[in-house]
């Protein structure tokens, strides 16, 4: 369970029916949310002043860290502009992968476990 409660996602994708009735619903969605023509991915757009973001942006490699920032610097300079980017300088739907979330799932686990064992009690025999 994340923090928003349960999820459907993991049923939709084992449906072969259903999810051939919501991914192309979810594919315009992504695409009505305009972060790709921004030249963001859609875990840019996650609210950085969570302890648990800083925590897993830390563990970005040197190299994912720089393409985050050049597309944050290029999407707020578009957003100045009121323009978006030229059609060909779009984020395309295959190159937006969930890069964060591994590591935010992973800084949840551990809070968990040290959740865990920070209220674990001895117990004599």
């Amino acid at each position: 369970m994340n923090a928003l409660g349960p999820s459907l996602a993991p049923y939709i994708r084992s449906s072969r029916t259903l999810k051939k009735w919501v991914a192309p619903i979810a594919q315009w969605y992504a695409d009505l949310m305009g972060h790709r023509r921004m030249g963001l991915r859609y875990d840019d757009l996650q609210i950085e002043e969570s302890p648990e973001v800083q925590r897993a942006l830390s563990r970005l490699t040197p190299r994912d860290a720089y393409d985050r920032a050049y597309r944050m610097k290029l999407s707020l300079h578009q957003s100045m502009l009121h323009k978006d980017l030229p059609k060909e300088q779009w984020v395309p739907a295959k190159d937006d992968v969930r890069y964060l979330e591994p590591h935010i799932q992973e800084v949840l686990k551990e809070e968990a476990e040290r959740a865990a064992w920070d209220t674990m009690s001895v117990q004599r025999k």
